[in-house]
């Protein structure tokens, strides 16, 4: 399926995208680009493409969800990068276009004729996006697997129980927040070329983006010299900021300040708790963290957590039922949020549901032009649009 264009135009309409990236950090960037206009063009190798058209089960109409999920509104081309005809393909689209993203290991693309040195010498205004594991330079040879980053980053030794042996969040956080990261930055770049005329690399690694992700644990290491341990749902600076048991059901607990906390304690009848010395200020509280939970445990239990979240999120305190992802989504449907999305495609026999691009903007808002695309789909669509004949990949104009 061609892309629609008859969309409205978005914010980098006429951006163009040569997609080297597989599995995810990379191509959920792209994606991002491709729903804010971008024109994406996904190369992938033959036969098998991107990883992630293996990856499952779950299925939906047969394609693995997890490369649904992330696909939408490219172009498929197949080419054999270790074919010098495909190659010389893949470089005419790399230097027509706008931006290249990568994430294969640090080296592979210089080997191939298509690192940056090369290309920006033909394209000065190219900006060329690297997405590597552990940098390019100590930590070239180490693969950059998700877990492996959430492992060797210090995510799951903050994660899990405290007599744990660390857990691994529910998703592949720390690619998804790489491909932010890796989106920031070619739209800064971006942004200089405007000025400038000057395109430049954008290095974004796993292992960086998780370490300044960890925020308020990495500032406790780096400003303070603790190194943080798992707390199961506890914070290390906030209390009560956990899972706490209603009657029939765990209920999530958020008390940022002294305020929220003496209307917890006035909703909960036990008003004299919020003048307790031991619970009077934040840091009290979170130094007699245990004193607390048992002096709250026996009040919480007393009403159920749906209960709990209609009194107390009215008087002001922060708190919520633990959804799995139908409740999350009906929460969202109810709130307007519009955080999903049906794409209809003529060569599909059902429609592809998607989740929405978060991002709303008024002017420009994220449009789904096309369906997450077959491999292969646009091949001779792609090459002919970039100056090859279809047919043989070395038949040029």
């Amino acid at each position: 399926m061609s892309p629609d264009r008859t969309a409205p135009p978005g914010a980098l309409s006429g951006i163009v995208v040569a997609d080297f990236g597989r599995v995810l950090a990379a191509p959920y960037l792209t994606m991002l680009l491709a729903d804010l206009g971008a024109e994406v063009v996904k190369i992938e190798r033959p036969v098998s493409g991107d990883e992630t058209r293996a990856w499952g089960p779950p299925y939906a109409d047969g394609e693995a969800t997890y490369f649904l999920g992330v696909n939408r509104n490219k172009r498929s081309v197949v080419l054999d990068l270790t074919d010098d005809r495909d190659r010389a393909a893949a470089r005419d689209i790399a230097v027509r276009a706008d931006v290249l993203v990568e994430n294969f290991r640090p080296g592979t693309m210089e080997r191939l004729g298509l690192g940056y040195e090369e290309l920006s010498a033909l394209n000065p205004g190219l900006v060329y996006c690297s997405v590597t594991g552990f940098g390019t330079d100590g930590g070239a040879a180490l693969p950059g697997y998700d877990l492996l980053v959430q492992a060797m980053g210090g995510l799951m030794s903050v994660t899990g129980e405290p007599d744990g042996s660390g857990t691994k969040a529910g998703v592949a956080l720390v690619d998804i927040i790489t491909g932010l990261h890796a989106g920031m930055g070619v739209l800064a770049a971006l942004r200089h070329r405007e000025r400038t005329g000057e395109g430049q690399r954008v290095e974004v690694s796993l292992l960086a983006s998780l370490l300044s992700a960890l925020s308020n644990q990495s500032s406790a290491y780096v400003a303070g010299g603790i190194v943080p341990r798992a707390m199961g749902n506890r914070h290390p600076s906030i209390a009560p900021y956990e899972v706490v048991e209603a009657a029939n059901r765990p209920l999530a607990l958020a008390v940022g300040n002294d305020r929220q906390f003496a209307a917890l304690c006035r909703e909960l009848g036990v008003p004299e708790l919020s003048g307790d010395p031991r619970f009077a200020t934040n840091p009290d509280r979170v130094a007699h963290r245990e004193d607390l939970l048992a002096a709250l445990d026996a009040p919480l239990r007393t009403r159920p957590a749906q209960t709990w979240f209609e009194v107390l999120t009215a008087a002001g305190v922060p708190c919520g039922p633990i959804n799995d992802l139908a409740a999350a989504f009906e929460l969202a449907d109810g709130l307007g949020l519009q955080a999903r999305v049906t794409i209809r495609d003529p060569g599909r026999d059902q429609p592809v549901e998607q989740v929405a691009n978060p991002i709303r903007l008024g002017a420009t808002p994220a449009a789904y032009r096309s369906a997450p695309p077959r491999l292969g789909e646009h091949t001779d669509e792609v090459l002919a649009q970039f100056g090859r004949r279809p047919g043989p990949l070395d038949a040029t104009p």
